[in-house]
């Protein structure tokens, strides 16, 4: 193992041609990074980085959120030039001058959220960019089809060249960009976060993919907040801290302890710091809500300062239900108290002046808008609360924004910074922020720490208690078990749609409430 004080000098040989075994053994990495550092105004996003990749070979990339991950990502992909340093590809030094020149020098990116054309088959999101032309200048479809049908037969995935995009999984789109990577004959894979939108099984296809790839000579550089991952698919890692490499070595010779403190800078005792707080009078009372397609006969009860988790394996209906709840989805039928007064939400600005508030599980795409600065989104659902004769008013905006930032511990170079330039942790942050200040007496959570650090997590479940501790009433949406396990007061467990057991803290092993998620369980609740 290495630690922070050493620096990288990796010696470069002549590269062979791949994939053969010549280069599985050769001490020549496919990647290698040297001494890169690079800055934005107000912020050192990496200073003096380094790694090495081989063939053959998992790197895990490791760090928190706003360690400059993905500010290295993006030097590798040719979105960022470096401002120091150096990056070899097979010995040889690159400089990408666009994402272009980086697929050409043979790095392809597999990003958590997938950036394709639904409305394009999988041929042609596969070959985008360099589609087989004719010899007249055509598209030529028969060759694009065939080679598509031959990178997608490699990877045993179920889907056509001629398949709509827009008619796959996740984990089926997952597939078309590996294949995309392959087509161009990519030696350099980069997953970033490959599995969090992933069911089990879809996991451990990915991991089969995953050795494929490695048995074929490709180079992986792995991105996952998920310890399980890292040390079931990783042979190597390498840790960033604000910027900076703190250390790398062998998976084999490292514990998730070891790598915790490395992360943070110390030890993370407890995972989920759950305050027992008074529980008070009943906030919300829902009976039989129901909509048409995805959820049916929902009812439960939710008190002052109790967190209740909501728990369920992919298709459980449990996002669906709490948009139901929140006015994105109509309701067939149901009642919804708030404080024993009924309420009709027939939207979100309803759900909002009954005092809901809903941090979706998309926060990109739903729960903020990325160009608009910090401030701008997070005051974006409360306007009127900063709205003077009808304008308005950026210092009441400032006010609050660095009330709440600060309270949230939000980091960024100023309040006016692009939400979209933060670390995902920072901009869950923002997101959560946003709906607490529209004062609310009832917070649902939907996976509000998927895709961050262990770090922000831990600051997120601490938050949580703090509100409770309020007197806030939180409903926790999480498939993370262990998350529900540590910080619900009470867990339902969704199958298909329903409610079919409820188990109160400590009541329940991890193994009772998959059992009860996957259908098989009992249906009473559990005291």
């Amino acid at each position: 193992m290495r630690w922070a004080s050493q620096r990288l000098s990796p010696t470069f040989v002549t590269p062979t041609p791949l994939p053969n075994l010549s280069v599985l053994m050769a001490p020549t990495p496919l990647l290698a990074v040297s001494s890169v550092s690079k800055s934005f105004p107000g912020v050192r996003a990496l200073h003096n980085v380094g790694l090495t990749l081989r063939a053959g070979e998992v790197m895990a990339l490791i760090g928190e959120n706003g360690a400059g991950k993905s500010t290295l990502v993006k030097i590798l992909t040719g979105i960022y030039t470096p401002d120091e340093g150096e990056v070899r590809v097979a010995g040889q030094p690159v400089t990408f001058a666009n994402p272009r020149a980086a697929w050409a020098s043979g790095i392809a990116a597999i990003h958590q959220e997938t950036v394709m054309f639904d409305d394009l088959s999988v041929a042609e999101n596969i070959f985008m960019g360099h589609m087989p032309m004719t010899p007249r200048g055509r598209v030529d479809w028969a060759t694009m089809k065939s080679k598509s049908a031959e990178l997608l037969g490699r990877l045993e995935a179920d889907s056509t060249p001629d398949t709509m995009l827009k008619r796959l999984g996740v984990a089926q789109k997952h597939l078309v960009e590996i294949a995309r990577a392959l087509s161009h004959d990519a030696r350099i894979i980069i997953m970033d976060e490959p599995t969090s939108a992933l069911s089990e099984r879809e996991i451990g296809e990915l991991y089969r993919i995953v050795e494929q790839l490695k048995a074929q000579g490709r180079a992986i550089l792995f991105i996952s907040h998920k310890f399980q991952e890292i040390f079931r698919i990783a042979d190597r890692w390498t840790c960033l801290r604000d910027g900076e490499q703190v250390g790398d070595g062998n998976i084999k010779d490292v514990t998730q302890a070891d790598l915790v403190k490395l992360m943070v800078g110390r030890p993370i005792d407890q995972a989920f710091p759950k305050r027992i707080v008074p529980i008070g009078d009943i906030v919300l009372d829902v009976e039989d809500m129901s909509n048409a397609t995805e959820f049916d006969g929902i009812s439960f009860k939710l008190r002052k300062g109790e967190i209740l988790g909501l728990y369920g394996l992919v298709g459980a209906g449990r996002s669906e239900t709490m948009m139901g709840l929140f006015g994105l989805t109509s309701l067939m039928r149901g009642t919804v108290r708030i404080e024993g007064q009924p309420i009709s939400i027939d939207s979100s600005s309803a759900a909002i002046a009954a005092g809901i508030a809903y941090v979706p599980e998309d926060r990109q795409g739903q729960g903020a808008v990325l160009p608009f600065g910090i401030r701008e989104n997070m005051t974006l659902a409360s306007l009127e609360e900063f709205a003077q004769r009808g304008t308005i008013s950026q210092a009441r905006e400032l006010d609050a924004t660095r009330s709440l930032g600060r309270r949230l511990a939000v980091k960024a170079a100023n309040w006016e910074q692009r939400l979209g330039e933060l670390s995902g942790g920072n901009q869950q942050k923002v997101v959560i922020g946003k709906w607490l200040a529209t004062k609310p007496r009832l917070l649902i959570l939907d996976e509000p720490t998927k895709g961050i650090d262990i770090g922000s997590k831990a600051a997120v479940h601490d938050f949580m208690g703090e509100l409770a501790g309020e007197g806030l009433a939180i409903i926790l949406v999480s498939s993370e078990l262990p998350e529900i396990m540590g910080m619900a007061d009470r867990i339902i467990v969704m199958h298909e749609g329903r409610i079919v057991t409820e188990f109160v803290r400590g009541a329940a092993t991890a193994e009772q409430i998959v059992s009860a998620a996957s259908g098989s369980g009992h249906s009473e609740a559990h005291a």
